[in-house]
């Protein structure tokens, strides 16, 4: 795979809203699922998938712990990538005489599971 095609399966699995706030719920620390769907108000195969398609991307990486698994991000440079995206286009917001807000997540909702 050359370097474009892995730069873009990357940047591909970053491109959904719901994966940028699961990115950035797990800026914190590492959530197992059921956490992770509990902040975000979505089934749990549902925060899944995503997770999936962010694992095989190498955006997360996961470990496991009895039945659980905890999922965290691989790099933190993934957040400076988002950092770096986020003043781009709040800049290109400002230019347009828009004010976007990205309020981070508060602390996750912790599931009814025991931990």
């Amino acid at each position: 795979m050359d370097v474009y095609a892995f730069e873009t399966r990357m940047l591909k699995a970053l491109a959904h809203p719901v994966r940028l706030r699961i990115v950035d719920i797990l800026r914190g620390e590492e959530q197992c699922v059921c956490d992770l769907a509990t902040a975000l108000g979505l089934r749990q195969a549902c925060v899944s998938q995503h997770l999936m398609t962010l694992r095989r991307a190498g955006v997360v990486t996961d470990r496991k712990d009895g039945l659980r698994v905890y999922y965290r991000v691989s790099d933190s440079s993934v957040h400076a990538v988002l950092d770096t995206a986020r003043s781009i286009v709040s800049q290109q917001a400002r230019k347009q005489g828009l004010a976007l807000n990205f309020a981070m997540p508060n602390k996750t909702k912790r599931c009814a599971c025991s931990r």
